[in-house]
């Protein structure tokens, strides 16, 4: 998997306010990363920094190598930014506004009209093509967004607030587009307050507050919190209490019976979850259902200590 984001120590000051503190991390192909926060918490200036549209006060970002800065020439093709508030020349149709874009970008004749029937496809916008842009609904102009952003085929996608404005049938059209990029090996930064979203779709999450990264972690590992414990919960055939027996594998701690299912504490870890499963059918008992415990991501979200998502 080839490394495509690198964000190192980013710093971005506004006079005395600090919008961006030294935030780090790396994406590669095929990664979705989440970004969460508060309002004013940083995540459009972070993204605005990677798309090369502000300058950090200290430290860099690279696109497949190259500083977004330094070598704008060589990463603008590859980056593609939807802000959270869509600007469109309101006077042209969908269709003339894609293909204004698709000529910005060298894409021409048959190549453009494929690409603009794709994405009015995937957006669901192809009875809007001949409909001046100044008479669609906000969710309509989002969506026409993400398509300008994709038009071009960007390695490195930024979505600003995609949802915003969307019905619910328009957000389930957009997890299925975002959820196909990363298919394609491209890598994804959604900011949203949608935390239900983000948790279905992502590969990674970043809790930002104040500029600063609270945490970064993928989504597998969110619900042990770095303490290398989490819980399984499991079904047992039978009305007999089995606590004691689970009690007795080396490593368990903390059982808790409800009728006939048993929640654990083990070790994390796909290697740690199949070593508990075996050891419980070692046991002779009937397993019915086995898995680890996920935390939502919003109590997730709750215990780094930010309040609410504004």
């Amino acid at each position: 998997m080839s490394l495509l984001v690198e964000a190192n120590d980013i710093r971005v000051e506004f006079d005395k306010l600090v919008a961006v503190d030294d935030v780090s991390f790396t994406m590669s192909s095929g990664d979705l990363l989440g970004l969460i926060g508060p309002n004013g918490a940083g995540k459009t200036t972070l993204l605005r920094v990677l798309a090369g549209l502000q300058a950090p006060t200290s430290g860099s970002a690279k696109i497949m190598g190259h500083d977004v800065l330094d070598e704008s020439h060589r990463v603008r093709g590859q980056v593609g930014f939807s802000p959270d508030s869509p600007p469109a020349y309101e006077d042209m149709t969908v269709e003339e506004f894609l293909f204004f874009i698709a000529d910005l970008h060298g894409i021409r004749g048959n190549e453009a009209n494929e690409r603009i029937d794709h994405w009015l496809e995937q957006v669901w916008l192809e009875d809007k093509r001949s409909e001046k842009v100044k008479s669609l609904s906000r969710g309509m102009r989002q969506r026409i967004t993400i398509a300008q952003t994709l038009l071009p085929s960007p390695a490195v996608v930024l979505l600003d607030e995609p949802s915003s404005g969307l019905d619910p049938a328009g957000r389930i059209q957009l997890r299925q587009v975002i959820a196909s990029l990363a298919a394609q090996g491209k890598a994804v930064i959604v900011s949203s307050h949608i935390l239900a979203d983000l948790e279905e779709f992502c590969t990674h999450i970043a809790i930002i507050e104040r500029g600063g990264m609270l945490r970064y972690s993928h989504v597998d590992e969110l619900s042990h919190d770095g303490v290398g414990r989490c819980s399984y919960k499991m079904k047992i055939a039978g009305d007999v209490d089995h606590t004691e027996v689970l009690m007795a594998i080396d490593g368990v701690s903390h059982v808790h019976m409800r009728g006939s299912e048993y929640v654990v504490q083990y070790d994390v870890g796909d290697e740690a979850a199949a070593l508990l499963l075996r050891q419980i059918v070692q046991k002779q008992l009937g397993v019915i259902s086995f898995g680890m415990i996920k935390e939502s991501l919003e109590e997730v979200y709750l215990k780094t200590g930010v309040r609410q998502v504004d």
